[in-house]
């Protein structure tokens, strides 16, 4: 049936715009290429075609904003604007999918191939049109998909589940989530699981009458009462008893429930956005946690990356706590290449949190506007995290293997990285050795453990000069 069917593809870069031709061809019976808005305009005024894919940053505009076409139609947005603006929006044009540049060509021919054969819905169209990113910085590929999950969910009050390491940025998602759906406009009431006592759960998500415990001197509204019309964020759920598992879940199956001491069913008009740090298959596997509960809450799961694997968002994240700071009365700062790569190279057990606390205190605590490397260690020091300052071996480690992903990713390597290696560590070894001691080889090859005629061949093989390393 798609052999029949027209795609119209909006794309200024001619290489990109090559490969998508050759590589869905095959899927249409007509495939129109045009470079920019003024061109797809001009087709579209005479032709209807089946499926749209479009950039967004064109030549003469954007290309979401600008696009105007039958809400019966697909569209595949396709950007290097990777952020969850970019996938909102896209989303809220009506689009059937949005896939970050780079995108993978399988992907893209399975996402066409699923567009041709069912219509965009049009309720789709429903969605903000939000002018930042809530709070989500970052354009790594994990990130991505956490965006597009977003974007998705922005038409639908579907139950949804964020998984992820504890700093990782949990209920900053529940509120873009928010932020981008058809609840918007309702209140956003979070409540952490692990920070009430087991025998106040109840009370606290559902309200209680007067007198129906000791204490219980007036009436009082519940969560699920208070964020009536809008999102309920269900923090830790992990560490829900069983007892109070048991009623959310009554709750959730019917949309009603009762106040603790109260008979009337009152209904519950919350989206429920559960989030936890901790493993819910081993939890369920335990008996610590209803399977049935589980089902309903991880309709649509969201998994955070940890930070260390995010590594080339860290730049962003800390311009961007950098200027939330500043904004509130902290001093400007900017960081030494050195400096940042440092922190690029941490692992970060605490995740973007850790981050954002450790730049709010350079932010006070450095002497001088640069931030150099040994402000950071001594900020992690002093706060205790990190383990005190960084070990040289850890460095090494993380610099050989970012060195070493990056020449296995290349598939033109000759397969002699290893030789290659050797000679970069060898090098800066012996040039800050030859510096310690002045030049002086016969003190160089002692401080190295090596054979001075050794030592004098591998200087000459580097092309090193002993007298200027």
């Amino acid at each position: 049936m798609s052999k029949a069917k027209t795609i119209l593809l909006v794309e200024d870069d001619p290489a990109i715009a090559m490969i998508i031709r050759e590589t869905l061809v095959g899927e249409c019976g007509r495939f129109v290429s045009v470079a920019s808005i003024a061109e797809r305009n001009a087709w579209l005024a005479d032709n209807r075609p089946d499926l749209v894919i479009t950039d967004v940053v064109l030549p003469d505009g954007d290309g979401i904003d600008s696009l105007r076409i039958d809400a019966l139609t697909p569209v595949i947005v396709l950007s290097a604007q990777n952020t969850l603006d970019t996938a909102v929006r896209a989303t809220g044009i009506g689009s059937y999918d949005y896939l970050p540049k780079p995108f993978d060509l399988d992907e893209l021919t399975a996402s066409v191939r699923a567009a041709l054969q069912r219509k965009a819905e049009p309720a789709a169209r429903d969605i903000a049109a939000p002018a930042d990113s809530h709070g989500l910085v970052g354009r790594a590929p994990a990130m991505q998909a956490v965006y597009r999950t977003i974007a998705r969910l922005a038409s639908n009050d579907l139950a949804v589940l964020i998984l992820g390491e504890s700093g990782t940025g949990k209920e900053v998602v529940a509120r873009a989530i928010h932020a981008t759906g058809l609840r918007r406009n309702g209140p956003f009431v979070a409540i952490n699981m692990a920070a009430i006592p087991r025998e106040l759960i109840e009370a606290e998500l559902f309200g209680h009458e007067k007198g129906a415990f000791t204490g219980a001197h007036s009436r009082n509204a519940g969560r699920f009462e208070q964020a009536a019309g809008g999102t309920l964020f269900l923090d830790e759920i992990g560490d829900m008893p069983l007892e109070a598992q048991t009623r959310l879940l009554r709750v959730l199956q019917s949309n009603e429930y009762s106040t603790v001491g109260g008979s009337q069913a009152l209904r519950a008009d919350v989206r429920v956005i559960a989030a936890t740090h901790r493993d819910m298959r081993t939890l369920v596997a335990d008996g610590r946690f209803r399977e049935d509960l589980f089902y309903r809450l991880n309709v649509i799961p969201v998994t955070l990356p940890p930070l260390r694997d995010r590594r080339s968002d860290i730049a962003a994240l800390v311009r961007h706590f950098v200027e939330a700071g500043r904004s509130s009365g902290l001093p400007d700062r900017q960081f030494a290449p050195a400096a940042m790569q440092w922190l690029e190279r941490y692992d970060w057990p605490g995740n973007v949190r850790e981050l954002g606390n450790v730049v709010q205190r350079l932010a006070v605590l450095s002497r001088d506007v640069v931030v150099t490397v040994r402000d950071v260690e001594t900020v992690l020091h002093e706060s205790g995290e990190g383990g005190g300052a960084v070990e040289p071996a850890a460095l090494i480690a993380r610099a050989v293997d970012d060195w070493a992903r990056e020449q296995m990713a290349d598939t033109a390597s000759e397969g002699d990285i290893h030789e290659q290696l050797e000679a970069i560590v060898e090098a800066a070894l012996f040039r800050r050795v030859l510096r310690d001691v002045r030049g002086n080889q016969l003190e160089a090859a002692r401080r190295l453990g090596i054979n001075r005629n050794t030592l004098r061949k591998r200087l000459g093989q580097l092309d090193i000069d002993p007298a200027h390393p």
